[in-house]
């Protein structure tokens, strides 16, 4: 009896935790201070996800036993009180075949022949400290081994929920029961499976969540000038600015035995990324690339041109972040930076204004620590900005008289960007240190997009407009005031396009009407004729090269008549 009694006390260490996933409570005595009571009635274990209500779970019994739990005077089961095993049995043969297999290679392991009270000591032992309600099953652990054997075997016959609120299971026999994700959501691709859930059926009933999360990324762009990570930017074409995505993993990434985790990255048609930029961190440590492609140790960086997609890519973070001595835990983050432009090569696929040109990232990862598959988070969107400019020449009296073939260069003098200073507007609209010289067709105008926020100075090339004074250099500067109003984590609800403001300095004669359009600005410049100064005394003018002309006709017959009368003279 004393023998029987102590014995108890040893295997009613064979608890688990009541909510998430899976590990057993510590040792503890049998009876505890209170009114111990065999439950009678069947156990009840509900599972909620309030995420993904279309989520569904199963559940398979590994020990049938006697469940004992302290009772309140009212009769309700204490649910303070810790349960305890008794008469432990198999719960079939198929499960205990399943298990016994799954542990021959753990160090203690008991004959394959002992009682199933035995092997309950055994793993309640060999599962150690590893539990708690907030403690995810790891992987490799006695009872992830187990969860593993017996999700693998496809011809178990699981139990299913009890009604349509999918993770609700009644009328369960008492003892010793493993839950795990059926279907994930079909929300989407988004949901992730639940850690294993141990759990002992009977008293109390079992309420639980599913020990799992659902990994997220979030995008930034930096905006010229600042050190703030925002959801858009505005930038001058070629200019290279810094993205970063940042990813979450599963709070359960201990239960996975490899984990699979690539970062998705859209771009826009005319957006080019960089390659060689892409950095990549798990806090303060650099993780490196793959040496040899598809290798495990670090990840693989493309660009698919066909889609303009870029992709990062870890065949496994675990072993990823290993090599790279870096902490990897269900609150860690991953963290990705590169740079990219808005292409001249691509200019006619850039998008002037409007909405920007958008880059969205989804997560692509592991979601079943019991198996293959993944799942595809919530994309994340930024967008980055420019604009355009049209100048129109036009005569400063006649107005709708368009000045062609005039010469300008656009120079940036106070850019957002502050390394762009003093360069000059190219055709495509990117910066270079030589000027560009843009030339008004027959309608008087010159365009060129790909501008950044900023102030520019206009110069006409002097000569090129013949008849007319050469203007003064004048300045136009752009405003973005559209930059300021969105707020918050994702952009991917708000299509609002900026709206700008311009201004321009006139210099007398130089006369400037700016307007903005969406994303283009216009400057209508007036330029006036030059002056024909009058001539005076034509008529004098005139009378004095007639009157000079008589008198040398004149004198050149009265030479020839003095020369002729010289002539006759000698002769005589």
């Amino acid at each position: 009896m004393n023998k029987n009694i102590a014995r108890l006390a040893v295997t009613a260490g064979l608890t688990a935790a009541l909510s998430f996933g899976g590990v057993m409570a510590p040792v503890t005595m049998a009876f505890a201070a209170g009114a111990p009571t065999v439950a009678t009635e069947k156990g009840k274990v509900a599972i909620t996800d309030e995420a993904y209500t279309d989520t569904t779970f199963k559940g398979i019994q590994i020990f049938t036993a006697k469940v004992t739990q302290d009772q309140k005077g009212d009769g309700s089961w204490d649910v303070s009180a810790a349960k305890t095993l008794s008469d432990i049995k198999w719960a079939s043969d198929d499960v205990k075949t399943l298990v016994t297999t799954a542990l021959k290679d753990v160090p203690g392991v008991p004959n394959v022949n002992e009682d199933a009270q035995t092997w309950a000591e055994f793993i309640s032992t060999t599962q150690g400290s590893n539990y708690g309600e907030t403690t995810a099953v790891d992987n490799g652990t006695v009872l992830d081994l187990i969860a593993e054997a017996l999700e693998g075997d496809k011809t178990l016959t699981w139990t299913q929920p009890s009604n349509s609120s999918k993770g609700n299971f009644e009328s369960l026999d008492q003892g010793y029961w493993l839950f795990v994700t059926d279907a994930p959501s079909k929300t989407g691709n988004t949901d992730v499976y639940t850690s294993p859930i141990f759990t002992i059926v009977g008293g109390s009933d079992v309420k639980v969540a599913p020990k799992k999360s659902v990994p997220t990324v979030v995008k930034k762009i930096k905006n010229d000038g600042g050190s703030d990570w925002a959801d858009k930017a505005d930038s001058q074409m070629g200019q290279k600015v810094e993205y970063k995505l940042t990813g979450t993993v599963a709070s359960n990434i201990a239960t996975f035995d490899t984990y699979h985790y690539e970062f998705s990255d859209k771009l826009s048609d005319g957006l080019t990324a960089d390659d060689s930029s892409v950095i990549v961190k798990i806090g303060e440590k650099i993780l490196s690339p793959n040496t040899t492609p598809g290798a495990k140790t670090g990840y693989d960086v493309s660009i698919d041109k066909a889609t303009n997609t870029l992709t990062v890519k870890f065949a496994d973070l675990k072993t990823a972040a290993k090599q790279a001595n870096a902490a990897l835990d269900g609150s860690s983050n991953v963290v990705v930076t590169y740079t990219a432009m808005l292409d001249p090569m691509k200019a006619t696929n850039v998008t002037v204004g409007d909405t920007g040109n958008d880059n969205a990232v989804k997560l692509i990862y592991s979601n079943n620590p019991m198996g293959e598959g993944t799942g595809e988070s919530v994309p994340d969107t930024v967008r980055d900005y420019t604009y355009a400019l049209k100048l129109v020449k036009v005569d400063s009296v006649e107005t709708a008289k368009k000045l062609e073939g005039v010469r300008f260069t656009i120079q940036a003098t106070t850019p957002d960007d502050a390394s762009s200073n003093g360069k000059f507007v190219q055709e495509k609209g990117n910066l270079g240190a030589d000027a560009y010289e843009f030339t008004t067709n027959k309608n008087g105008e010159i365009s060129v997009a790909g501008l950044d926020a900023g102030t520019y100075t206009v110069h006409e090339v002097e000569g090129s407009n013949p008849g007319y004074n050469t203007l003064k250099d004048f300045d136009f500067t752009i405003e973005a005031n559209g930059l300021k109003k969105l707020e918050g984590e994702r952009l991917d609800d708000n299509t609002d396009p900026n709206t700008l403001k311009v201004t321009a300095r006139s210099n007398n004669p130089t006369m400037v009407t700016p307007s903005a359009d969406g994303g283009t600005i216009t400057l209508t410049v007036k330029n006036e004729k030059g002056s024909g100064l009058p001539l005076t005394g034509l008529n004098g003018v005139t009378f004095t090269w007639i009157a000079g002309g008589a008198v040398l006709c004149i004198g050149v017959a009265h030479l020839i008549r003095s020369r002729k009368q010289a002539e006759e003279s000698e002769q005589e």
